[in-house]
């Protein structure tokens, strides 16, 4: 089957939420469904990245993780998309400046876990990303103070928009950021991997 970039109408608002995926798993779906209904998107992406920076060890193959996302995944507004391996980029700042030459009309707005914001200050030209899109922050179990604690909340708290106008932020002008509690889900790819559920490729 011939490889496609995923479909976006001019004006329309996409979350991207970017991750190995080591594997999908029933949080992912849960964040995905929240950040759609907390944060007004038009549909959200799932950008499986080919490897991530931060680890020293890599993911299973792409297309087993490609593979459980679809399966995991299913909404008509969610596409799970490799389109990080196709345009060949390795950071996240990379990806989105690329995904914008591409859908130029197109509102992206990053989603992440508290957990991420947490290190987000550690993640190549992390202050692009914040500047570059609104920000959308999924608070998960035990992240929630270090994330409201850490550098790029701190440098950016300005910039953060109420949690109860949330479903502004596809909306606004870079730097804004949203942090939502959530009622989140404990499934975790560590946890599934530590107990052989799931094997490297």
């Amino acid at each position: 089957m011939r490889w496609e970039y995923p479909k976006a109408r001019p004006g329309q608002t996409v979350g991207l939420l970017g991750g190995s995926f080591d594997p999908a798993h029933s949080g992912h779906v849960h964040i995905t469904n929240a950040a759609m209904h907390r944060f007004g998107l038009d549909a959200v992406w799932w950008l499986v990245s080919p490897g991530n920076p931060l680890k020293a060890r890599g993911p299973a193959a792409m297309a087993d993780r490609m593979a459980v996302a679809r399966t995991v995944m299913q909404h008509p507004r969610v596409t799970v998309t490799d389109i990080e391996a196709k345009l060949g980029t390795r950071y996240t700042a990379e990806t989105l400046a690329a995904l914008k030459a591409v859908y130029p009309r197109t509102r992206f707005v990053w989603l992440m876990g508290a957990d991420n914001l947490a290190q987000l200050h550690k993640w190549q030209d992390w202050r692009t990303i914040m500047e570059g899109v609104p920000v959308g922050v999924l608070a998960r179990p035990g992240d929630r103070i270090s994330a409201r604690l850490s550098k790029a909340a701190r440098v950016y708290r300005a910039d953060k928009l109420p949690a109860r106008a949330s479903r502004l932020l596809a909306g606004a002008e870079a730097p804004t950021w949203c942090f939502v509690n959530l009622p989140m889900s404990t499934a975790s790819s560590t946890a599934i991997r530590a107990s052989g559920g799931w094997g490297a490729g």
